[in-house]
Formats: structure tokens, C-alpha cells, sequence
């Protein structure tokens, strides 16, 4: 009788200890038919090519791509009830190229965290999306993936892939337009009336020597906030992220050069659902700030001078989701305009032009889900991209369709040979997404 006893209080414990914590395996499956084509002129239309060089150039190319509605991943979670109100949660989640199975959990790029939460919020550690990417994900309607994703996030990716930490001509490093790693993040509590945010910091993890100015690259530090009740959703993003610092180092009489490149990120969003049709907004702003230290000499003294330069690039998206049967009619209009920070410079081959001549990308996408269960889906999407000057931004002048799915964003369809610039690029993706 009391072994039974015995048992039966160990199967209660054991029971009340499974119920307070939990573990879930979760994924997402897409593939998609993809087609990408591009067009690309020679940079400066008044030069004078060679008779064998041709004046356009035409590119294109057709995959078996992944992630053309939502993103292929596979991921672990897990919350462990602490008592008093107080939970230690994880998640775990990795890419996955489910059209050739090359990745998956290779790493846990695309989030891996520990937090704990409570009635104060919630402090989450390690690598996660950035505070000022969420604007551009939540509030375009095609969610930033596939080759309806917003003009706004191609620029903004191009610019962290050739600015950011993450460049290949900037070294190692966390890209922090997307996600940053090493990061400390605070959220707000749930239960605020419909307010939440949070703040966010990366550490650069560089090595600091006494006597000399420790550089700061791969820092990121944001937040947002914003209000949702309803059918309004809006929210407001600022983030910066530290893309090079290199401190200049005195030896005797000579200053070594120095070189502060700075990405600032300011969007604001909004959605409102009229039952119909929902609607979506975002402005946002990117400034690329790039400051030089250079050493010289007078008659053999030395002295530093400092040039600064800024480019800006302003994004403004509408969109709209319209809820037909089983299935959902996606649309969108997003346009970003850079402005050059060169000082105006004549340009000799083509007396026309200054090298600061703004840029723009205007594009137009079009999309269809038909949802044939609460986890499958077929989708099908098309988008145009259309570059004006692109040769005056190494930003929009190698931004392309495909290039805005995020799956190759220095590389592919669009990034057109040395002396010519994209004009225009067309992209559709066909596919089956399941999620579990």
C-alpha cells in the first residue's frame, strides 16, 4: 500500500514538473518555383564604348528557390515555469535550404536566445532580430521575403552587406540590419493597454588596450515602441549601427589614419484592418555616415584633417492585404531615393552629370495565397523593380529582384559587369509552403 502511495505521488510530481515547463519542435517548409531577370546599360550613356562592347546587357535565371512566402527554418523552444510569475525561456532556430538540403541546423543563425521574464518584461540574451527591422517585416505585406519584399529592405540589406560589419571589405562581424549577435535586449510587459517596445544593445567584443581608443565595431543599439489595439497597429524604430571604427594611433610625431562609418535607422510603420482589406504603411530613413581621419605634413609638422560625408536613403511603402475566400490578394507600391553627401564634382567623360546625382528605385508587386489548410499554402508572386541613376549609388545601382529575397544580396541575377549599372529587374516566385 505505501509503494503505491509512493508511486502514485512520484507520477503527481512528475506530472506537475512536465506541466510547468515545455519543449517544441517547430519549422517551416518552402520552396517555390523562381524566375529573375535583369537589365543593366553602361553606366554613362555619353561615353564612347568600343564597337564590341555592347550598350545593354540582359541577365536572367530560373532556380528552385526556398522561402518564397515565408522563411524555410527549423528551431527548438522551450519556457520553464519558475513560479511567482518568473519563466526562463530559450529558442533555438536555424536556416534551412530545403531545395538542395545543404543547410540546416549547420547553426542556429537565425535566432538563438535565453531569456527571463515576468511582470517587468522580459531580458533576452544572445543573437536576434534588430529592434529597427521589425517596421520593415511586420508592416509590408509581403513580409520581407520572396520577390515581393519591399524596395526598403533590399536597399537596406545591400547597404548592411557592402557598409555593415558583415561587408566583405569590412571584415568579420555581426551585419546588425537584420539581426545582431551578442545582443542584450529588453521587452516591455503584455499587459500595457496595447503599448510595447523594446530596447536593444549589441557588444562590439573588441579587444580594448590601455592607452588607446578601443574601437567600436559591431556595436548596434535600438528600440522601438509602438501601439497596437484592434485593427490600428503602428510603431516607431531608431537604430545604430557602428559598421567601421578604426581609432588613428600616434607613433612619435606622426597620426595614423582613422576611419568612423555609422549606419542610423528611423522607420515608422502602421497597418489598419478595415475588415475587407487591410493597409499598410512605412516611411523610413538610412543614413550611411562615413568620417576619415588623414595625416599629413608642413614643412615637416604634422596635422590631421577630417571629411565627412553622409548619403541618405528615404523609403516610403503602401501596401494592402484583401482577405478573398480561402485566399489572400497581396499588393505593393515601396519606393527608396537616395541623396548623395558628395560634394558636387564635374564629371569629365560626361559633361551632363556630377557624381552626386540622386538615385531611386520604384517597385511594384503583386501577389496570391490560397491557403488550403490552417499550415499549407500555394502562393504565387510578381514584382518589378525599375533604378533611376543607379550608377551614382552602389546601393541601388546592384539592387535587383532577386537580390530583395534576401537569399544572395552581393551576389547573382543584377550585380552587373564593371562599367555598366542596373536599370531593371522582374522576378516571380511559384510555390507550396507548409509549416509545423
Amino acid at each position: 500500500m505505501k509503494k503505491s502511495l509512493v508511486a502514485l505521488a512520484a507520477l503527481a510530481v512528475a506530472g506537475i514538473a512536465s506541466a510547468q515547463s515545455s519543449v517544441t519542435l517547430f519549422g517551416v517548409v518552402d520552396a517555390s518555383v523562381s524566375h529573375y531577370s535583369s537589365k543593366a546599360e553602361l553606366a554613362n550613356p555619353f561615353a564612347v564604348a568600343p564597337f564590341a562592347v555592347p550598350t545593354g546587357i540582359k541577365q536572367s535565371q530560373t532556380v528552385l528557390g526556398n522561402s518564397g512566402y515565408n522563411s524555410s527554418r527549423l528551431g527548438f523552444r522551450g519556457t520553464e515555469d519558475l513560479g511567482g510569475g518568473l519563466a526562463a525561456s530559450f529558442w533555438l532556430e536555424s536556416s534551412m535550404s530545403n531545395d538542395d538540403g545543404a543547410k540546416a541546423l549547420g547553426n542556429f543563425n537565425r535566432r538563438s536566445t535565453v531569456s527571463l521574464s515576468g511582470g517587468f518584461g522580459e531580458v533576452r540574451l544572445g543573437r536576434d532580430y534588430t529592434a529597427t527591422f521589425w517596421n520593415d517585416t511586420v508592416f509590408d505585406p509581403f513580409g520581407t521575403n520572396g520577390v515581393g519584399s519591399s524596395a526598403i529592405f533590399g536597399s537596406n540589406l545591400r547597404l548592411a552587406s557592402l557598409r555593415g560589419p558583415g561587408a566583405a571589405s569590412g571584415g568579420s562581424g555581426s551585419d546588425t540590419y537584420v539581426r545582431t549577435s551578442n545582443s542584450i535586449g529588453y521587452f516591455l510587459p503584455p499587459n500595457l493597454g496595447g503599448f510595447y517596445g523594446q530596447v536593444q544593445y549589441a557588444l562590439p567584443e573588441t579587444v580594448k588596450n590601455s592607452g588607446l581608443e578601443q574601437s567600436q565595431k559591431g556595436r548596434y543599439v535600438g528600440g522601438r515602441f509602438g501601439y497596437a489595439n484592434g485593427p490600428l497597429d503602428v510603431a516607431v524604430a531608431y537604430g545604430q549601427s557602428t559598421a567601421a571604427d578604426t581609432p588613428s594611433v600616434v607613433t612619435g610625431l606622426v597620426i595614423g589614419n582613422s576611419q568612423q562609418r555609422k549606419i542610423d535607422t528611423l522607420n515608422l510603420g502602421a497597418s489598419y484592418d478595415f475588415g475587407p482589406a487591410k493597409l499598410f504603411a512605412e516611411l523610413s530613413q538610412a543614413k550611411d555616415k562615413n568620417k576619415l581621419g588623414t595625416s599629413a605634413a608642413i614643412a615637416g609638422l604634422p596635422y590631421f584633417v577630417t571629411t565627412s560625408q553622409t548619403d541618405k536613403y528615404n523609403g516610403a511603402l503602401v501596401g494592402v492585404t484583401v482577405p478573398v475566400g480561402a485566399g489572400l490578394i497581396r499588393a505593393s507600391y515601396s519606393r527608396v531615393k537616395f541623396s548623395n553627401g558628395a560634394t558636387p564634382v564635374v564629371n569629365v567623360q560626361n559633361f551632363f552629370s556630377t557624381s552626386n546625382f540622386d538615385s531611386t528605385a520604384n517597385q511594384l508587386a503583386l501577389g496570391y495565397v490560397h491557403n488550403l489548410s490552417k499550415r499549407t499554402a500555394l502562393y504565387a508572386t510578381i514584382a518589378k523593380l525599375k533604378i533611376t541613376d543607379g550608377q551614382n549609388s552602389a546601393v541601388l545601382g546592384g539592387q535587383s529582384i532577386a537580390q530583395s529575397n534576401g537569399t544572395n544580396p552581393t551576389g547573382g541575377v543584377g550585380n552587373s559587369p564593371a562599367g555598366y549599372t542596373q536599370r531593371s529587374s522582374m522576378g516571380y516566385d511559384f510555390g507550396v509552403r507548409h509549416s509545423f
